[in-house]
């Protein structure tokens, strides 16, 4: 019995022009809908910035890479899009430099409008109670008395600001600074390595761009040693084992880090 011949296989169809251009015209606009809503985000909602001092650190160390939550104008209003504006003591805020608004500094939000503030040997007293601040470091340094028993008329430092300088001589009662309403005073964590509002005065409402929310990403110093988890790892390895390629290409970065919550 014989098998029926095989069909031949049917010619391709081609593509039409008007397919073609619809596919393209669909990617591009999933492409611009991608960049409109990308620039929304980081025009109204959360902006990136990088850490370039360690005036914050352990809380935020050189080279992370954090995502600021960007605040409503009020200070206590929420527009529905951004957050409520109301700071908190204890916030970790970015703002622009009183000195040079050009740039953005973070520092962790101490006084609030109407406080009587004052430190002695370092720690921080609010209206006469001494303030628990467990994000704080006090790394040995030599003793200032201008930066450890601020506010101090009886001495100055060369970092001063010279307009706070004398700003600050009204504004100090039995002691203690008196915060003015709509103003914040904020110091970095590492409290003996950090160039704050002691030395060039309050954060005004008005300059504050928002609060860290997470760190993304944290690129390690070149003169950073590696990290003790991966260094631990290291020592269980045979001896004259080199550095994999893997292993160079991962040290740059501290992936621990990552994804963290700022507080």
């Amino acid at each position: 019995m014989n098998s029926p011949a095989a069909q031949p296989d049917a010619p391709p169809q081609p593509v039409s022009v008007a397919t073609a251009k619809t596919g393209a015209l669909h990617t591009i606009q999933s492409l611009l809908n991608i960049i409109v809503a990308a620039i929304f985000i980081i025009t109204f909602i959360v902006q990136p910035f990088r850490i370039p001092s360690g005036s914050m650190e352990p809380t935020l160390l050189i080279g992370d890479f954090v995502l600021v939550t960007k605040l409503a104008p009020s200070t206590d209003a929420s527009t529905g899009i951004l957050p409520s504006g109301r700071i908190h003591r204890g916030d970790v805020i970015v703002f622009y430099y009183p000195i040079d608004p050009s740039m953005h500094l973070v520092k962790r939000v101490i006084g609030l409008p109407g406080d009587h503030l004052k430190l002695r040997a370092g720690r921080v007293y609010i209206n006469d109670q001494p303030l628990a601040e467990g994000y704080a470091v006090y790394r040995p340094t030599p003793p200032d008395n201008f930066r450890d028993n601020f506010p101090r008329l009886q001495s100055t430092d060369p970092d001063i600001d010279s307009r706070w300088w004398i700003r600050m001589r009204n504004l100090i009662d039995d002691g203690e600074l008196i915060i003015p309403a709509g103003n914040y005073f904020v110091l970095g964590d590492n409290r003996n390595d950090s160039e704050d509002s002691r030395y060039w005065g309050f954060v005004p409402r008005g300059d504050i761009v928002g609060k860290p929310l997470l760190i993304y990403f944290s690129l390690r110093e070149i003169s950073e040693d590696p990290d003790p988890l991966a260094a631990t790892a290291d020592a269980a390895t045979p001896r004259g084992r080199h550095p994999g390629t893997l292993d160079l290409l991962t040290s740059f970065a501290r992936w621990g880090r990552t994804f963290q919550i700022v507080r």
